[in-house]
């Protein structure tokens, strides 16, 4: 394969912008009717996420040592969206026909066997990854709706029960569905360590103009099915016995929850940092939660930041900045979850600082080469549990 050249290939059809997913979707589904049941009923939110995640991956097919083990991670999970091997050509069968419509001449004999082989690659390493799964582990795992509570006005907490326990990390991620929005998934961690009765809490911020939020928040109900995809991600785990630091905005306590659990399960003497963000006192919403670890874990020291309240009676202003003056933190490893905007700009004060990209951990499972982590229906940062 000439790498250069099926970027620049790549680079020259993605100029021509909105025109691009709108041929290759009508070519998929004019092939393949069939595929169309895969795809969320309103295309508007789905639009060119399968067809510039496969020019990406495909494009970037020599960088192996990270390609690969993001594509099986996709193969795997892409079960849930019950693709089956037969769709791994049609998909490709579009994509080379959109190339080949907008290169026109540019379409060469020689470039199209380059981008033959290079999405030969690629479905071959998602569809091995997919059968392997398929020997270990279901598509998605359904689980009831045990509890529902509204803790504020745009926040619920969810707890719900699988059938049989689902096999996560602290810290990892897992998307949601609900029958209220099909194939529509948005991905939320886990508040909670893996429990033997497979219960797990869901921490979930109401945004708006979201629809998979919205049902969550206000329509899911005490008794419903949701259905859970594998979990994904490794970057929040906790895997070290460093002391560590978490800066939490809004419903990104989540999975620093379950990290909790984990530290209070795992015996080490080790010093934990927790600086929790919301706007005023009111959006506290695990605040109960919070106080039980401060009596369970000697080593736990909690510092709330309200940034919009000027009654708040704690430390107010940005959590960065606020968590900065507890420093300097030479040693400890760093977790960051909130807001898009929160992550970005609370790890550009960190790195400010001097604290290495090393020690800062925050959610990466969403990127390879700039990709979605689905190429069908998935959810974005625009709507999940971050706050």
């Amino acid at each position: 394969m000439d790498i250069p050249r099926l970027r620049a290939s790549w680079n020259a059809v993605a100029s021509y912008g909105g025109q691009v997913p709108l041929f290759f979707y009508s070519t998929l589904f004019l092939l393949h009717p069939r595929t169309r049941e895969m795809f969320p009923a309103a295309m508007a939110g789905q639009r060119d996420k399968l067809f510039t995640a496969l020019g990406h991956i495909v494009a970037h097919v020599d960088d192996l040592e990270n390609a690969v083990p993001f594509l099986q991670q996709l193969g795997r999970d892409h079960r849930k969206f019950s693709v089956a091997p037969e769709h791994y050509p049609a998909v490709g069968q579009a994509l080379l026909a959109t190339l080949q419509h907008f290169l026109g001449d540019g379409w060469t004999r020689e470039l199209a066997a380059d981008w033959t082989e290079a999405y030969g690659l690629v479905s071959q390493v998602m569809n091995e990854a997919a059968e392997s799964a398929a020997t270990s582990s279901p598509p998605w795992w359904d689980a009831e709706v045990v509890a529902h509570e509204r803790r504020s006005l745009d926040v619920a907490v969810l707890t719900v029960r699988t059938a049989t326990p689902m096999p996560y990390v602290p810290g990892q991620s897992i998307a949601v569905e609900t029958q209220l929005r099909p194939r529509l998934w948005r991905y939320y961690s886990p508040a909670n360590a893996p429990r033997p009765d497979g219960r797990i809490e869901l921490h979930v911020r109401l945004v708006d103009g979201g629809p998979v939020s919205s049902a969550l928040v206000q329509a899911v109900q005490v008794g419903e099915v949701l259905r859970l995809g594998a979990p994904v991600g490794h970057s929040l785990t906790l895997d070290h016995k460093q002391d560590v630091v978490f800066l939490a905005g809004g419903t990104g306590f989540a999975p620093f929850k379950a990290l909790l659990e984990q530290i209070a399960e795992e015996g080490l003497q080790r010093r934990v940092q927790l600086f929790v963000g919301a706007r005023t006192a009111r959006e506290f919403y695990d605040a109960e939660a919070i106080r039980g670890f401060e009596r369970t874990l000697p080593g736990l020291r909690v510092v709330p930041v309200a940034s919009d309240d000027p009654g708040f009676r704690g430390e107010r202003g940005r959590l960065v900045d606020v968590a900065l003056r507890y420093g300097p933190w030479p040693e400890e490893e760093v977790y960051v979850c909130g807001s898009p905007e929160m992550v970005s700009g609370t790890c550009d004060a960190l790195r400010a600082t001097g604290i290495g990209p090393e020690r800062v951990h925050r959610e990466e499972f969403t990127s390879y080469a700039g990709t979605a982590p689905e190429l069908t229906g998935s959810g974005t940062a625009d709507e999940d549990h971050r706050g």
